[in-house]
């Protein structure tokens, strides 16, 4: 009873890469998102026209970033498939309406 079976050729992958990773860009809470996108409406400016600084460290040069969804791409072209995606239509259609966390 138990111990290894003798089909098994391959070994169980225990630890992906990615995990690793995950933790490495850290995303801001939906109601410290919600905060900035109120603070660029009542200054009047567009989310898209903020000017950003390069940083070698993240995707893209920092150049490419979803305030939305508070991440940053590697390309425009990352980020404008990434403007067509379901995810990315939801968290607008969140963040437009009411305060999120609020009850």
């Amino acid at each position: 009873m138990g111990g290894k079976c003798p089909h098994r050729k391959v070994k169980k992958r225990r630890l992906s890469h990615k995990t690793a990773r995950r933790g490495k860009f850290l995303l801001k809470a939906d109601d410290a998102v919600y905060e900035e996108l109120v603070k660029l409406a009542d200054q009047g400016k567009d989310a898209q026209a903020k000017e950003l600084p390069v940083d070698e460290d993240l995707p893209g040069m920092g150049q490419f970033y979803c305030l939305h969804c508070d991440r940053y791409f590697a390309s425009e072209s990352v980020k404008d498939e990434h403007y067509r995606s379901k995810r990315h239509k939801k968290r607008v259609k969140v963040m437009s309406g009411p305060a999120p966390h609020a009850t």
